[in-house]
């Protein structure tokens, strides 16, 4: 009579479980509709220009200001110089014509890696000719962008472009800072 009642006992929970393992599996073979992702598209720029721009970094629940200076090149390609609001220069890459990205300066809060897989793949988002499957975000405004990827999301306002031929120099890869 007592080992009846036990078995009832454990019968519920069990029951309870093996329902809800298989509304998990469900859900997880099935997957889930989604929204496509969009892309950012690109940023009406100049062929040679400096821009200036302003951004709200935000990884893992913080927020950093940055400024951003972009150096376009017809025949050079591009190079942004990030730096915090005193000044420092935080990272600084260049891209070339031909897609490689050269680290001309790193700092402890950008490190090399990062600098050349997302610093360069958002430079590339939003001023590069390459394919535009990687570039999740959305414009804002005519001069409003957020970037977001799975660990951060970067929001930036265009302040200022000037039109005009870049210094040849500002595109030497030769001029990284050696380390």
């Amino acid at each position: 009579m007592m080992l009846a009642i036990q078995t009832k006992r454990c019968a519920l929970p069990v029951a309870g479980m093996v329902r809800s393992l298989l509304v998990l599996l469900l859900f997880v073979f099935a997957g889930c509709a989604t929204t496509p992702r969009s892309t950012v598209p690109r940023a009406s720029a100049p062929a040679d220009a400096l821009i200036t721009q302003r951004g709200v970094l935000k990884v893992l629940g913080r927020q950093f200001t940055l400024n951003g200076y972009v150096a376009l090149s017809a025949t050079g390609g591009r190079r942004l110089i990030v730096t915090e609001n005193f000044g420092s220069v935080l990272a600084d890459v260049l891209v070339k014509p031909d897609g490689s990205v050269h680290v001309m300066r790193s700092s402890r809060a950008f490190k090399p890696e990062w600098i050349r897989n997302y610093l360069a793949a958002d430079l590339e988002c939003l001023f590069g000719n390459g394919p535009r499957e990687n570039c999740p975000g959305e414009q804002m405004g005519p001069d409003h962008y957020r970037i977001v990827r799975r660990w951060y999301s970067l929001e930036l306002r265009t302040v200022e472009t000037k039109p005009g031929a870049q210094s040849r120099e500002m595109f030497d890869a030769s001029k990284a800072e050696k380390r």
